[in-house]
């Protein structure tokens, strides 16, 4: 069967409900559990056939993405032709929707859509274990960028449980209009913070009471019980966050916290009216929000240049349902 000429992925943004951090391993990471949500906030990859693995970013903040082998979707191309054995190379080519530095896993994303396109466009047969564990190799967040929808994650994160949930979330998103923040920065801002305190940090646990509120559907419950231990940390190297928090609750937001590593900020909301009703507080406020929702699936082929003209293939099709076939 003749190869795809490109294959085209959209990928959505992750949200922690919670994030728990414990204390720091041998290996330099921190033992983490956490419950992740993918969001309607997203980015487009296309890979296309090229003689070598290259990538162009286009978007408000493209600028803020690197553009040499650091981009985690170079990286995850490369990696992947390592594995599989492959000779071809890939352009990759990125509409980014979801904020860059931002807290909710931008450049995870996009490995995972690249990982996914690329598989299809060489037409390999890796199945979804050995997909993943390339994920995993690639960063924390990857593995779950993969999968989407709603995960416990624990290790680093990269060791999922998905989990079902009857919840529907509605947010109220406000990205930082400045600079992001740098994941290992925030780490080590958290760390100085129980240094200077001197509270020394439990293994990290699931949260049964935000577990069981999304399986129940109750948003004020899950509003209860949504934290973030890395928020102190962003508030330190960003004070000028803990104005936005304080103004999407002034706007009436059932919950609001730094998502991640932050900055962006999240509000969540009531139901699809309060978050438009928040969003427009908080535009009049001065900031710029954008809604999103979740969960919702991880990333999907919405175009197989294979079959350019066939109506079928210009549907979503989830990582989930594409590495079934394998």
């Amino acid at each position: 069967m003749e190869q795809p000429r490109y294959v085209t992925v959209d990928v959505p943004a992750k949200i922690n409900l919670r994030l728990a951090v414990g204390p720091v391993r041998a290996d330099g990471y921190h033992e983490v559990v956490t419950v992740y949500c993918s969001v309607s906030l997203y980015d487009r990859l296309r890979a296309s056939t090229a003689g070598e693995i290259t990538v162009e970013v286009v978007g408000p903040q493209a600028a803020l993405v690197p553009l040499d082998g650091s981009n985690l979707a170079v990286r995850a191309a490369r990696l992947l032709a390592e594995r599989a054995g492959v000779a071809s190379g890939a352009r990759l080519w990125i509409d980014k929707g979801i904020p860059v530095a931002g807290g909710m896993a931008g450049g995870s994303a996009d490995a995972a859509a690249a990982l996914l396109a690329c598989h299809r466009l060489w037409d390999l047969d890796l199945d979804r274990g050995e997909l993943l564990g390339i994920a995993a190799e690639l960063g924390s967040d990857v593995p779950f960028a993969l999968h989407g929808f709603l995960a416990v994650g624990t290790g680093r994160g990269e060791r999922l449980r998905p989990l079902e949930a009857a919840a529907r979330l509605h947010w109220v998103v406000v990205p930082s209009g400045g600079e992001g923040l740098s994941t290992p920065a925030v780490y080590a801002a958290c760390d100085r913070i129980r240094e200077e305190t001197g509270w020394t940090p439990e293994p990290p646990r699931a949260d049964d009471d935000l577990v069981g509120a999304l399986r129940e559907g109750d948003v004020p419950g899950v509003a209860r019980a949504l934290a973030n231990d890395l928020e102190p940390a962003a508030l330190r190297l960003n004070p000028a966050l803990a104005r936005t928090l304080d103004a999407g609750r002034a706007a009436g937001a059932l919950a609001a916290m730094v998502s991640g590593s932050g900055p962006t900020c999240l509000f969540l909301a009531a139901d699809g009216r309060h978050a438009t009703a928040v969003a427009e507080a908080l535009t009049a406020a001065g900031y710029a929000p954008v809604l999103a929702a979740g969960p919702v699936p991880g990333p999907a082929v919405v175009d197989d240049g294979r079959y350019p003209g066939d109506e079928a293939w210009h549907k979503a099709m989830s990582a989930a349902d594409y590495l079934g076939e394998r």
